[in-house]
C-alpha cells in the first residue's frame, strides 16, 4: 500500500488510497533507513488518508524533538546548541554530514531523541539511524618545524601571542578568546572551560606571553578559526586547525612520560577516558616548560 521512492537525495514514502492520497519525507539518503521507518510512517500516513486514527497513536519525530529540546536536561549552552542543530537538520531532511566525525555526532544526537521518547513512553518503538556513533578522532598535530614556523612568521603581534599562548598552555579558543584580567594569577589561569570553571596552569613561556601582553585579547569564535587557517595557509602549513594545538600539547606531556590522568586534568577533559580516546594511555613524569 505504501511505497518509498528517492527525490533530489531523499527517500519518501507515499501512501495512495482511492483517490486520497499523502506523502512525507523520510528525512534519510539511506535506503536502509528508509526502508527501517516505512512500517511506522505508512500507519501514520494510512490514518491520515482514511480519517481513521489508530487508538495507540503516537508522537510524530517532529513534535517528539520540540518536546526534547524543552524538557530539563540540565545540558549547557554548548550541548543543547548542538542537539538543536542535528535534529533541525534532520527535521529538514538534510543528509547526515559526511565528516564520519560529525556524521557520528548526528547520528548519536538524533537516537538520543528516540531513546528518550520511548524511555518516557511517548513513543512505541524508537527507529534509530543506524551507523557508527563514536566517529574517527582527528589526529593532526604540528611539528617542531610547523610551530617554529608559526611563531617566527605569524606579523599580527597579538594574535601570535595568542596562537603561542594556546599553544603553552593546550587551553580550548573558547577559555582564552576573552580573558578577564582579574581571572590571571601568578601561574595559573581561572577559565570557563566546556566542563565548567577550571584552573590552567601557566608555564614559564605562558607567563611570559600573559605578562606583556596590554590588553588581553579580545576575539570572536569565528575569528579565530577563520583567522588561524588563513595565517597557516599562507606559510604552507595544511589541514591545520587552531585546535590542533591543544592537540599537539596534550601529544608532547605524553611524550615527556606523564600520566594519563594528569594530562586529563591539565586539558580538563571530564574524564580520563575522554583523555585515553585521544591520546595513547602511556608513561608518568612530571611537566616540563617545553623547550620549544
Amino acid at each position: 500500500m505504501a511505497t518509498i521512492y528517492k527525490k533530489r537525495n531523499i527517500w519518501y514514502i507515499s501512501v495512495s488510497i482511492g483517490n486520497s492520497r499523502a506523502t512525507r519525507s523520510l528525512r534519510t539518503d539511506n535506503y536502509k533507513v528508509a526502508k527501517s521507518l516505512k512500517p511506522h510512517f505508512e500507519s501514520q500516513l494510512i490514518a491520515e488518508v482514511t480519517g481513521i486514527k489508530n487508538k495507540n497513536e503516537v508522537l510524530e519525530f517532529p513534535e517528539l524533538a520540540e518536546r526534547f529540546l524543552k524538557a530539563d536536561h540540565s545540558w549547557a549552552k554548548n550541548t543543547y546548541d548542538l542537539y538543536r542543530l542535528a535534529l533541525n537538520r534532520h527535521l529538514m531532511g538534510k543528509p547526515l554530514p559526511t565528516n564520519p566525525t560529525s556524521r557520528a555526532i548526528h547520528i548519536r544526537h538524533i537516537n538520543a531523541c528516540w531513546n528518550w521518547g520511548l524511555k518516557n513512553n511517548m513513543i512505541e518503538k524508537a527507529y534509530k539511524i543506524p551507523g557508527d556513533t563514536k566517529g574517527l578522532s582527528r589526529i593532526r598535530t604540528f611539528t617542531n618545524d610547523e610551530l617554529y614556523l608559526m611563531f617566527d612568521n605569524i606579523k599580527d603581534k597579538s594574535f601570535n601571542a595568542f596562537v603561542r599562548f594556546a599553544f603553552y598552555t593546550g587551553a580550548r579558543s573558547g577559555e582564552i578568546r576573552r580573558i578577564p584580567r582579574e581571572n590571571v594569577l601568578e601561574r595559573s589561569l581561572v577559565v570557563n572551560g566546556k566542563t565548567g570553571r577550571r584552573i590552567v596552569k601557566l608555564n614559564a613561556q605562558a607567563q611570559e606571553i600573559i605578562k606583556n601582553q596590554d590588553p588581553l585579547w579580545s576575539y570572536r569564535k569565528d575569528f579565530v578559526s577563520h583567522k588561524f587557517k588563513k595565517e597557516v595557509r599562507k606559510l604552507g602549513i595544511k589541514d591545520a586547525r587552531f585546535h590542533d594545538l591543544r592537540r599537539t600539547f596534550g601529544l608532547n606531556l605524553i611524550k615527556q612520560g606523564m600520566s594519563i590522568y594528569k594530562v586529563s586534568k591539565l586539558l580538563g577533559h571530564s574524564s580520563v577516558r575522554t583523555t585515553e580516546q585521544h591520546y595513547a594511555p602511556l608513561l608518568t613524569v612530571e611537566i616540563e616548560d617545553f623547550e620549544l
